[in-house]
């Protein structure tokens, strides 16, 4: 078991007063980040980390992702993060998208991607044709006026593993991988953007898609007690 010991400090100057956490190590003569007074600590978390101690059962949750020419390295570690928690079972890296080779994934990801199987591939069009012939049911999360809303898919029971796809953070999902998808799923928004960040949209997709998994499976128990 891991434990960690989180410090929370403050500034000594009156007029500036900024609270902010350390880490584990975090020398205490450092200065204030902003004003560069003195500081101390003002309080501590503790929290202790074991891998594998879920007991979350999945009852058949059969689905995992794609990341199509990602850019970001923030993005990238947010959804294995994401990925991680929503139980996600693999995660393909095509195009461009930086892979947990590049220690700025990790930085996000915090471990999260030490969890997860993931492959690269080249051509993301490439590996949904053969994801396709293997039986996948493919998924594109993208705002485009024939897209399904996510919250009116109807449930669809079976056995076959569905893959989860987000694409670019400006250019979208590939327009060959529209193409071959079964469904296209847009998530509504009521503000003046019209898209969410991408590792947003994946997270509020993967959350969605389980919670309806445990609902179709008749039970809520499927989901992890925090």
């Amino acid at each position: 078991m891991t434990i960690s010991r989180l410090e929370f400090y403050e500034c000594d100057n009156p007029k500036c007063r900024l609270r902010f956490p350390g880490y584990d190590g975090f020398p205490k003569n450092r200065r204030c980040p902003l004003c560069r007074s003195s500081i101390q600590s003002v309080a501590s978390v503790v929290s202790s980390a074991e891998p594998g101690s879920s007991t979350c059962s999945l009852g058949g949750w059969k689905l995992e992702a794609m990341l199509d020419n990602i850019r970001s390295t923030w993005n990238v570690g947010s959804i294995f993060r994401t990925a991680d928690g929503t139980g996600i079972r693999k995660i393909y890296l095509c195009g461009i998208t930086p892979t947990p080779e590049n220690h700025r994934v990790g930085k996000t990801a915090l471990g999260a991607e030490l969890n997860i199987p993931w492959e690269q591939n080249n051509n993301g069009v490439e590996l949904i044709s053969l994801l396709k012939v293997k039986g996948y049911r493919t998924w594109a999360v993208e705002d485009i006026p024939e897209a399904e809303r996510l919250y009116d898919i109807e449930d669809e029971h079976g056995d076959a593993p569905t893959v989860l796809i987000v694409g670019n953070e400006v250019c979208g999902v590939d327009p060959g991988i529209i193409e071959m998808c079964d469904k296209v799923i847009s998530i509504p928004m009521f503000g003046k953007k019209q898209s969410y960040n991408v590792a947003v949209a994946f997270g509020m997709a993967a959350s969605f898609l389980l919670y309806r998994h445990s609902v179709s499976q008749g039970s809520f128990n499927i989901l992890p007690k925090t």
